[in-house]
């Protein structure tokens, strides 16, 4: 029997493969690499191996258990329906840069130490902004250059986290992280892949920006690679928790106001990596099952609406809510599977969402936890109003002006596909529970209660949409996130530099000055010299006030 070998491997070796292959060889060779690397995933056995001695530590590249185990099949099962979706497209750098990106994803998810973590996690990095990149225009270069400067600010306060952490305790294993320097350092670099508030904005700045299919990769792996090492490293950590229900509510309020497809959707990945976070940040078996279980099932609602916007995209032209409606009888496919992931992010009973959202918000009220259970419940009702939002102008507004027909069927076989999974998993979720972290699992996920008010709260949040439907239409405009912060205060930094420029060339001239005149001086020492400029004047000015600063 082979032995097996991490994941991550297969699909980072196999990206120098691509340009090998041709026609309908590559097709069939892009689908491949994700089964093997599912196949190796069943073989692999509880523990660590591929244990690797290096200057006093041990680097870990496999390290089993059920927490790595549960991501890692939800990341090859929808790295296979993305490359299903993608196969129509003909480029081999956004296929490499797909498989990169998976294979680090993979890698981190697997790693038992922190230096193996952080090399996985820049690789991440490098490979997802080429994503970004391949759509080639202005539009895409300037919003891949901030991306890759917020994610690389975020590894260095990771590097730097990791250094301290293992100064501090001489040990490079991943796991829970004591109070300190380096557990901030360590939470700022996690969380800024995370999208925590104020250090979110690198997300709906990129995602909307990068390509069709690329997009449908972007919007699983970062955030949700996030999230599984905060499960490793700061499970329980009241914080975090409470971070997660902010981000549940702040993803939702800037979701509903805005007019493009992919912003909007980039919006509420906010709102629901809120949820995992939360769950993580709880703590209890129950809740950090149900963020996981989230992840799970985000990825595969996430994914679909990327992938059903994404076909709107490539077959209209068109990502502004104002420029769409009618496609229902244009693009069915699209139109019901787009529905479909609209009631599993909604946690409509019946599709898988409902299932991984009730556990967090059970566990939120189990621990008293009210203040955060009230906004996450905040963020569901957001969320309903969000994609009863786009569902209608989107495929249902009038607009006699459109006219297309339905995407590939490469494309719609990846919609098909991943949306039932969505409503098998939400009829049948034990299929999911067995491979939680923390199991068996004491959780009906049907509870009449439940279920009954989930149907009062999604019938008065349509009610709302009905009554004031004007107030929910799409408009154009510009919506200022915190990055505007950032702009204003890189505006005064580009100044403070200028002024800095301004007093170097002002003490350049004046020091030059100054040697001319005692050039000038020595040479003709007897004449009266000539009279010193200003320059001159500035340089001694400064030398005196230096030296009664420093005296005094």
């Amino acid at each position: 029997m082979i032995k097996p070998i991490p994941p991550g491997f297969i699909f980072l070796l196999g990206a120098f493969l691509i340009p090998l292959f041709r026609g309908g060889l590559k097709k069939a060779y892009l689908l491949l690499v994700p089964v093997i690397a599912f196949i190796d995933i069943l073989q692999l056995k509880h523990g660590t191996s591929w244990v690797y001695h290096f200057l006093n530590y041990n680097l870990i590249l496999l390290k089993v258990d059920r927490l790595s185990l549960v991501v890692a099949y939800i990341f090859v099962i929808i790295a296979f329906l993305g490359l299903l979706y993608a196969l129509h497209v003909e480029d081999d750098g956004q296929h490499i840069a797909a498989f990169l990106y998976v294979g680090s994803s993979l890698g981190v998810v697997f790693s038992g130490d922190f230096f193996s973590l952080y090399a996985f996690w820049e690789i991440m990095a490098v490979a997802s902004v080429f994503l970004i990149w391949y759509r080639r225009d202005k539009q895409a270069l300037d919003a891949g250059f901030r991306y890759i400067i917020m994610h690389l600010l975020g590894g260095c306060c990771l590097l730097a986290g990791i250094a301290i952490h293992v100064a501090n305790t001489g040990s490079l294993d991943v796991g829970q992280i004591e109070r300190g320097l380096a557990w901030l350092l360590i939470l700022i670099g996690f969380g800024l892949n995370t999208a925590f508030i104020f250090i979110h904005t690198w997300l709906p700045d990129a995602y909307p920006e990068g390509t069709i299919t690329g997009s449908v990769f972007m919007c699983v792996y970062t955030t949700k690679t996030g999230v599984y090492v905060l499960a490793r490293c700061f499970a329980g950590t009241e914080l975090v928790a409470y971070m997660g229900g902010i981000m549940a509510v702040y993803g939702v309020i800037f979701a509903l106001m805005q007019n493009d497809v992919r912003r909007l959707l980039s919006y509420h990945i906010i709102s629901q990596v809120g949820y995992m976070v939360a769950g993580v940040g709880i703590g209890t078996e129950l809740a950090v099952n149900g963020g996981i279980a989230h992840v799970f099932n985000h990825i595969l609602y996430k994914g679909l609406l990327f992938m059903c916007m994404g076909s709107v995209i490539y077959m209209t032209g068109k990502r502004k809510l104002t420029q769409l409606g009618g496609l229902a009888k244009y693009m069915p496919i699209t139109c019901i599977t787009c529905i479909i992931a609209s009631l599993s992010i909604a946690g409509a009973p019946g599709f898988n969402g409902f299932v991984s959202k009730g556990m967090v918000m059970l566990a939120a009220a189990e621990e008293h936890m009210t203040i955060l259970y009230l906004l996450l419940l905040l963020g569901a009702v957001g969320t309903f109003l969000s994609f009863v939002k786009l569902c209608y102008f989107a495929f249902f507004a009038p607009n006699e002006e459109i006219e297309t027909k339905e995407a590939p069927i490469n494309m719609q076989l990846a919609m098909i596909l991943t949306a039932f999974l969505c409503v098998f998993i939400g009829v049948y979720p034990k299929v999911l529970f067995h491979v939680l972290p923390y199991y068996p699992l004491h959780y009906h996920a049907f509870a009449p209660a439940h279920v009954i008010g989930i149907i009062q709260l999604f019938m008065l949040s349509g009610l709302v949409f009905m009554l004031f439907k004007e107030h929910f239409a799409p408009h154009e405009g510009i919506v200022l996130d915190f990055d505007y912060f950032y702009r204003m205060a890189g505006r005064g930094l580009v100044k403070f530099c200028f002024f800095l420029n301004d007093v170097r060339t002002a003490i350049q001239a004046g020091m030059s000055d100054l040697v001319t005149s005692i050039i000038a001086l020595s040479k003709k020492p007897l004449p009266v010299p000539r009279p010193i400029g200003i320059g001159v004047i500035f340089v001694l000015a400064l030398f005196t006030i230096s030296f009664f600063i420093s005296a005094g």
